[in-house]
């Protein structure tokens, strides 16, 4: 059961695929989680980087073209699926054949020049291998219900269901389930997502699924492309996705058994969170952090975003495709030694048709200022936050908006010794965040 309670079903579309040589008896299996697209005919989606290492020799990984025959593989490869069943059996294991691999250019064109992660080679992210699985027919078998991800909003919810550390422990860890939101999208059909969801090691090709009305099935929208867990000792805390759709889009003229494929669902309306419009891109010179709007005029930020005396940019996305860039004018930053790290930006000009949030009267938070970082690791933990109360600055933001004097927030940098304390994590003996 995901992290909110949603119930399951046993019959998820994930799956395990694992390869061996038989001529390397003392080589390990290489293994990753995979993707039931259709059990009639049996198809599975993982990625191709679990085959890099049975490639023939002459093979370059990888090359330029966007297809990779069976034939590029070497001979006698087992190559095995294992999907949960129900019990006592828990888990069957199927013989796999390959089709193609295949190079998801819409992905691969979306993906950042200098992007670098933990576990992947950024030349294998965009390919993808597509199995034939016999044992996986199924009389009256169908496709999963898939949507393309082009029709998500920011914020809608996904569950991703992959198996951590692949063929490990599949007992235990087959088909475990995160449950998370769509944090961005970008690139051609929006081939390239972002999700919060906990994707760990081996979870690479598992399916990501949004999530429908009661009524009906969960969506199948994307597979897991990357776990970016850790870059430089900080942790990402977001895992890239690739959509499902710009997968098919680049298999179909390939290979015959998509022919059957039916079109998508539909996803239920969605509408945009009233947060989400709040929300903005704030570039300092080099530097650049969030922002959240509070008026038409009037953003907050970090004091920690802003470069002393660089020009700064605001931008502020309404739909999928349009984005609104302002300028925007430092009214005050909070003294460096100050607890509170905040900024106050005023635009050039009005956001139209912008509908100011309420703020709250009591604690509740406000701004994230920053992530918590064991300063002894080097660690940084991005799913614990530091977050500067809106109760704080509602009062200081009432009173420059009247007045128009930045003095409003002058009481920002007197705060007491108890506050600086408790923002250091001051304790007896000192903590080491």
């Amino acid at each position: 059961m995901p992290e909110d309670g949603t119930a399951v079903p046993w019959e998820l579309p994930g799956c395990v695929v694992s390869v061996s040589d038989p001529s390397e008896p003392d080589v390990e299996p290489s293994s990753c989680s995979g993707a039931i697209l259709c059990r009639s005919p049996g198809l599975v989606l993982c990625p191709a980087a679990v085959l890099v290492p049975f490639l023939q020799p002459d093979v370059t990984a990888w090359p330029h073209g966007d297809a990779l025959p069976p034939s590029a593989l070497r001979p006698g490869l087992h190559i095995s699926v294992l999907q949960a069943a129900p019990p006592p059996d828990a888990v069957q294991q199927h013989v796999a054949c390959p089709l193609a691999l295949l190079r998801c250019d819409a992905f691969a064109r979306a993906l950042p020049g200098t992007l670098s992660t933990a576990e992947e080679s950024t030349e294998a992210l965009p390919w993808f291998c597509w199995l034939r699985v016999p044992g996986l027919d199924t009389p009256g078998g169908t496709w999963t219900p898939w949507a393309p991800a082009a029709t998500l909003r920011k914020g809608a919810a996904l569950l991703a269901c992959g198996t951590p550390f692949g063929a490990l422990c599949p007992e235990l860890f087959l088909n475990a389930l995160s449950t998370g939101v769509l944090s961005n999208a970008t690139g051609p059909q929006r081939a390239l997502l972002l999700t919060d969801a906990r994707c760990l090691p081996g979870t690479q090709g598992g399916p990501v699924l949004a999530l429908a009305p009661t009524s009906s099935p969960p969506r199948l929208v994307a597979v897991v492309a990357a776990t970016a867990g850790c870059q430089g000792g900080q942790g990402l805390g977001l895992a890239l996705l690739c959509s499902l759709h710009a997968l098919l889009q680049s298999a179909r003229s390939v290979l015959p058994e998509l022919s059957s494929l039916p079109p998508p669902l539909p996803l239920p309306e969605a509408h945009g969170s009233p947060t989400l419009r709040c929300a903005a891109l704030v570039e300092s010179g080099s530097s650049w952090g969030s922002g959240t709007l509070v008026a038409p005029r009037l953003l907050l930020t970090c004091r920690h975003v802003l470069q002393l005396g660089a020009p700064l940019r605001v931008t502020l996305r309404h739909s999928t495709t349009r984005d609104t860039i302002l300028q925007a004018r430092l009214v005050f930053a909070t003294a460096e030694t100050s607890p509170f790290d905040v900024a106050v930006l005023e635009l050039q000009d009005s956001v139209p048709s912008f509908q100011p949030p309420d703020l709250a009267t009591t604690f509740q938070p406000g701004i994230v200022a920053s992530n918590a970082r064991d300063n002894t690791a080097g660690t940084t933990y991005p799913h614990l936050n530091f977050c500067i109360p809106i109760s704080l600055l509602r009062t200081p933001l009432a009173r420059y908006r009247c007045s128009g004097n930045p003095a409003a927030f002058a009481p920002l940098n007197a705060a007491s010794e108890g506050a600086r304390a408790a923002w250091r994590l001051q304790q007896r003996p000192p903590s080491k965040l």
